[in-house]
Parts: structure tokens; sequence; C-alpha cells
């Protein structure tokens, strides 16, 4: 690719993310989004949250390996859920996460 093909490129990444982020704010703005544009924009950040602890916890690969590496990751989770229940803490949820995985990986005689 050569350098002009490179700034177009850029450039033309460069407004239509402009383009996609600034135009929506001035046009709502000032005016009152209905409750279920409300509702549905609430749901994105979960969603989003959601799909990255998703794509960590369920890999196709990692069961060609051993049945235990690729349920390491579902066991640890368990507990997470637990704490994000009865917490609602993020960071206790990361810090049981870690603490569960890292318990579960290093067990002596668990690892084949």
């Amino acid at each position: 690719m050569s350098v002009h093909e490179s700034v177009v490129l850029c450039l033309s990444v460069l407004v239509t993310m402009l383009l996609c982020r600034c135009v929506p704010l001035f046009l709502l703005k000032g005016r009152e989004l209905s409750p279920q544009a409300k509702e549905a924009l609430n749901l994105i950040p979960p969603a989003a949250f959601a799909a990255l602890v998703a794509n960590d916890l369920i890999q196709p690969n990692a069961f060609a390996a051993s049945w235990w590496e690729g349920a390491l990751p579902l066991v640890a989770a368990v507990p997470v859920l637990i704490v994000a229940k009865k917490t609602g803490s993020l960071i206790w949820c990361a810090i049981v996460g870690m603490a569960c995985y890292a318990l579960l990986l290093y067990m002596p005689g668990m690892l084949p």
C-alpha cells in the first residue's frame, strides 16, 4: 500500500468515525429520547461486556488439547456468578475470577 493510499484510508476512517459519533450528538441535542430508545441504549454496555466475557469463556479450540483446559474457564466462572449475584461488584468479580482460575490452573494432578 502506497503512502497516498494509506493517507486516503486514514482520512476516510477519520471522517466516518466523526460522522458516526458527532452527527447524532448534534441532531439529538436538546431533544428528549423516547423511553424505548433509552431502554435500548442502556442495553449496549452490558451486551458489549457479555460479548467480551463470552469470547474468553467459550473457545472451541481449547477442548482440542484436553477437556480440563476447555472447561477451566467455565468452572472458574461459577464462583464469579455467585459473587456477582450477591455483591454486584465488578472488582470483587474480577478478584474472585482471577483467584479461582489461578487455583484451578495450578491444582496438582488436575492437568494432564
